[in-house]
């Protein structure tokens, strides 16, 4: 397992440049590899388990125990926010599957969700933390299949926004040219794909980002919370674009169209914190499947099995601790396969330089 938690913080390493042409279908061919350009398998396609030996199976990931033995997996985490330790916030979920599902957990937290999706695609990981960008590409490529749809308290779909300071000046999308915009992770859903989306629909310029810059504007790349940061502290950066779980507090929840009060997880606490500081909002995507966790194709059967009937069958209380400072931000999963989420792949497809 040390092993594979290396190759995750490795991977991070090598930077979005040189990971965009492997997950956004660069100039050197559409498959992605591992940094070694290899799976990581021996001639004989046996893998290494972590214990010295050598397996045979045509699972490499998977460190299978003896009969009646749990077997071990990896989980792969990549934080959508900077400051969250998400370890500590899986660690119930972890625990449940331990006691369901009967295997060992073990997981280590990636740079971003590509350095995921070639862990996975190396056999270094086993589960994963999930953009519906990566659950596209890892299914185009035969790496990856989905193992449910995240639900939020009742709500399996949920909403990019793209925001400014309520003082700013920007009264519409349309204004922000000439100024730079604060995204999350290049390649994610909500905090890149969709608002780039939205600002090339109201007439913007988005040139080559997300792999490069924009025409008529700037662009930053980070997380879904330094983005909201770079918005309140740098004064160039007039806009936000990011999931609606990190601003929605913030914005006014008169600005909200109906469908997001109707359907958003974030709904009711629309507008609770504009006392500490208020965003204005600007744009409001259609609604986005759920991120999912996925698994890898290749996975043991009766690991995927397991694991998969316990998170389908999980309650909010098997994963959601109350008292939790961090509490884990889903409450179920349901149900769900790559092509639900054929409205990221639309929105992929309408931006040159995001092919999968």
């Amino acid at each position: 397992m040390s092993k594979r938690r290396e190759f995750l913080k490795s991977a991070g390493a090598v930077g979005a440049a040189g990971l965009l042409a492997g997950c956004l279908g660069g100039d050197e061919g559409e498959g992605t590899t591992s940094p070694s350009g290899s799976n990581q398998t021996g001639e004989d396609g046996s893998t290494s388990t972590g214990d010295g030996t050598n397996s045979t199976s045509q699972e490499p990931g998977t460190t299978t125990g003896s009969s009646g033995e749990a077997d071990s997996i990896m989980f792969a985490l990549t934080p959508a926010e900077g400051d969250v330790r998400i370890e500590e916030q899986y660690k119930p979920m972890f625990e449940y599957l331990e006691s369901e599902a009967n295997v060992t957990v073990e997981s280590t937290v990636a740079a971003d969700y590509t350095a995921v999706l070639q862990a996975l695609d190396a056999g270094q990981a086993d589960f994963a933390d999930s953009s519906p960008s990566i659950a596209l590409k890892g299914g185009q490529d035969g790496v990856t299949e989905v193992t449910g749809i995240r639900v939020a308290y009742g709500a399996d779909k949920y909403f990019s926004l793209l925001y400014t300071m309520a003082d700013s000046g920007i009264e519409q999308t349309a204004d922000l040219e000439g100024t730079s915009v604060a995204f999350a992770d290049r390649i994610s859903t909500s905090g890149s794909i969709f608002p780039l989306f939205m600002l090339k629909e109201a007439g913007l310029d988005i040139g080559n980002a997300p792999k490069g810059q924009p025409g008529n504007f700037s662009g930053t790349w980070s997380d879904h919370a330094a983005a909201t940061q770079a918005l309140e502290t740098r004064e160039e950066v007039k806009a936000a674009g990011t999931g609606a779980f990190v601003a929605a507090d913030y914005i006014p929840k008169d600005q909200f169209p109906q469908q997001f009060l109707d359907i958003s997880a974030e709904a009711d606490g629309a507008g609770s914190k504009t006392g500490e500081k208020e965003y204005r909002l600007l744009e409001c995507s259609d609604p986005i499947p759920r991120a999912p966790i996925v698994h890898r194709a290749d996975l043991d059967s009766g690991v995927k099995s397991r694991v998969s009937e316990a998170l389908l069958s999980a309650t909010e209380e098997d994963l959601v601790l109350e008292d939790a400072d961090e509490p884990l931000w889903f409450t179920g999963v349901k149900e769900g396969s790559v092509e639900d989420y054929q409205p990221v792949k639309d929105a992929f497809d309408a931006i040159p330089s995001a092919t999968l």
